[in-house]
C-alpha cells in the first residue's frame, strides 16, 4: 500500500472539494467591518493582555516582477526608490503602536511578509530592524521565532548572512515549481541553482528552520513534471515544505487573467499531482502537519503537532499563535485580545493616515462570546484534529451537544464517509479527513451562509 493511502482518498477529495476559508482567523477577514476604527483598537490594547508575549507582522508589498498566480497585496515596480517613503511610514507606525503597549512585553514572534521583503536594500532592512528594537523588546535567539519570506531571485548569500545578523532565524523560500515551462507561464523564472544558493547559505549561517513553498495546479503542470520538482526539493531537504493548491480567481485577482486557462491541469490531474505529493513527501520522511504543510520530524512544527500544542495564525501553522499580534504596513492584520484589526489596503490610504499621525486601521471586528466559542472549536479541529466536548464545556460553560445540535447533525454524513469519528463526547478527525479538515471545521462557521464562498480558495 502507498504511504499516502491513509491520507489520500480520491473519491472523498473529489466529493468534498469546495470553496472554503483557510481559518487563519475566525471570524475570517470577510467579516471585518469598516465601522471598526483606531479608537476600538486602542480600547482593546488598554484592556490588557491575556498573554504577555507579542508578535509583530510587517507587510512589505513591493515586487520587482509580478507572478501571474499571486493574490497577495503587492506593488510591482523596478523603482527601488518607492521603498524609502514606505519604510519611513512603517517606522512612524512602529512608534504609534508601541505607545499603546507595555514596553517590557517580549516580542517572541516576528515576521516580514509581502510582496518581497528583500526588495528593501541591505541598509533599509537593517534600519527597519533597528527601529523595531528601539520601540519593542525583541528577545534573544533562544526564544525568538523571527522569520522572513525570501524570493531567491532577490537574495544573495550576503543577503542571508545579513538577515541572520539582524536576528532572523527562519526563512520561507518561494519556489512554486522548477519546471521551466511552468515558470514562463506564470512569469517567475527561477532556476534551481538560485534556490540552492539561498538554502545553503541559510544552513551555513545557522538558520533554525527553512521552509519552501510549492504550488500545484499551475499551467502546464503534469504529474511527471511536478514529480521532478518534488524530487529536487526532497534532495535539497528543507525543514518544511508547503504545497498549496493554486486558486484561480481572476475576477478577484486581475493579474491571474494573464494565465492561459486552457493550460491549467484538469481536476483529475490536480488530484493525481496531490496524490504524488503525499506519497513522495511521506516516503521522504516528512510529517504531514495539516492542510498543505509538511515538516521533518525534528522541526518544531512536527514536535508541536505530536505534543498537541500546534496553533494557527495569519502566517499559517505556528507554535506562538496565542500572542497579541501587531500588524505594521499596508493591509497587515493584527489580533489584540478579542479583536482583529486590519490596516488600509491601498498605499495612498495607508500613507494618508500615517502622515496625519494616526493609526492606519481601516476595518476590523470585536469577537462576540459566540465568535470566541466557535474560534476555539475551529482551531482545535484545525490544529489538533480532535475536540472533546467536556473540554469546551469547561472552558466556555456550555452544554456542547445542546449548543451545537445542528452542527453535529451536519457532521453525521462526514462520519458516515469516514472523515471523522463522531462519538457522544468527542470529534476526532480520521486520516481520510485530515486533508479535508477545512470542510469539517467550516460546519461550525456561522458566517458562511452570509458570504459568497467564491471569495475563498478551494479546499483541495
Amino acid at each position: 500500500m502507498s504511504p499516502a493511502a491513509p491520507l489520500f482518498r480520491p473519491d472523498l477529495l473529489a466529493r468534498y472539494d469546495a470553496h472554503g476559508p483557510r481559518y487563519t482567523s475566525y471570524p475570517t477577514a470577510v467579516q471585518f467591518a469598516e465601522s471598526f476604527d483606531p479608537a476600538h483598537y486602542r480600547e482593546a490594547a488598554q484592556r490588557g493582555p491575556a498573554n504577555a508575549d507579542l508578535s509583530l507582522y510587517f507587510h512589505i508589498p513591493f515586487c520587482d516582477t509580478v507572478c501571474f498566480y499571486c493574490g497577495c497585496n503587492k506593488v510591482a515596480t523596478k523603482n527601488r526608490a518607492h521603498a524609502r517613503p514606505y519604510l519611513d511610514r512603517m517606522k512612524r507606525e512602529l512608534a504609534l503602536q508601541a505607545a499603546l503597549f507595555d514596553a517590557s512585553r517580549p516580542v517572541t514572534q516576528l515576521h516580514w511578509g509581502g510582496g518581497t521583503p528583500t526588495f528593501l536594500s541591505h541598509d533599509e532592512m537593517a534600519e527597519l530592524m533597528s527601529a523595531t528594537r528601539e520601540h519593542f523588546a525583541l528577545v534573544d535567539d533562544t526564544r525568538a521565532e523571527y522569520s522572513i519570506e525570501v524570493d531567491p531571485r532577490e537574495a544573495s548569500a550576503d543577503t542571508i548572512a545579513l538577515l541572520r545578523e539582524l536576528g532572523f532565524n527562519r526563512l520561507s523560500l518561494g519556489v512554486q515549481d522548477f519546471d521551466e515551462r511552468v515558470q514562463r507561464a506564470v512569469n517567475r523564472i527561477q532556476p534551481r541553482e538560485m534556490t540552492e544558493t539561498v538554502l545553503n547559505a541559510a544552513r551555513e549561517h545557522g538558520f533554525q528552520s527553512v521552509s519552501v513553498d510549492l504550488i500545484y495546479g499551475l499551467p502546464h503542470q503534469t504529474v511527471e513534471r511536478f514529480s521532478r520538482t518534488l524530487d529536487a526539493i526532497i534532495e535539497l531537504r528543507p525543514d518544511r515544505v508547503s504545497v498549496f493548491g493554486y486558486a484561480h480567481m481572476p475576477t478577484l485577482f486581475k493579474m491571474q487573467r494573464q494565465i492561459d486557462e486552457s493550460a491549467l491541469p484538469s481536476p483529475a490531474v490536480r488530484l493525481a499531482i496531490l496524490e504524488r505529493v503525499i506519497a513522495r513527501m511521506s516516503e521522504a520522511g516528512y510529517v504531514y502537519i495539516g492542510m498543505d504543510h509538511f515538516a521533518l520530524p525534528g522541526d518544531e512544527l512536527a514536535r508541536a503537532l505530536e505534543a498537541g500544542t500546534l496553533q494557527r495564525n495569519f502566517q499559517g501553522y505556528s507554535t506562538h499563535a496565542d500572542c497579541d499580534l501587531i500588524g505594521i504596513g499596508a493591509s497587515s492584520i493584527g489580533k489584540i485580545g478579542d479583536v482583529y484589526a486590519q490596516n488600509a489596503r491601498e498605499l495612498a490610504d495607508y500613507a494618508s493616515a500615517i502622515d496625519a499621525g494616526q493609526l492606519a486601521i481601516a476595518r476590523g471586528v470585536r469577537l462576540s462570546a459566540d465568535d470566541t466559542l466557535r474560534r476555539d472549536v475551529i482551531m482545535r479541529l484545525m490544529c489538533g484534529g480532535e475536540l472533546r466536548f467536556d473540554d469546551i464545556a469547561a472552558t466556555h460553560g456550555i452544554d456542547f451537544p445542546a449548543t451545537f445540535a445542528v452542527e453535529l447533525a451536519r457532521l453525521a454524513p462526514m462520519a458516515g464517509d469516514g472523515l471523522i469519528d463522531l462519538s457522544r463526547d468527542a470529534i476526532r478527525v480520521l486520516p481520510a479527513g485530515r486533508m479535508l479538515v477545512r470542510n469539517v471545521a467550516s460546519v461550525f462557521d456561522r458566517y458562511l451562509g452570509q458570504a459568497s464562498l467564491r471569495r475563498f480558495s478551494r479546499t483541495i
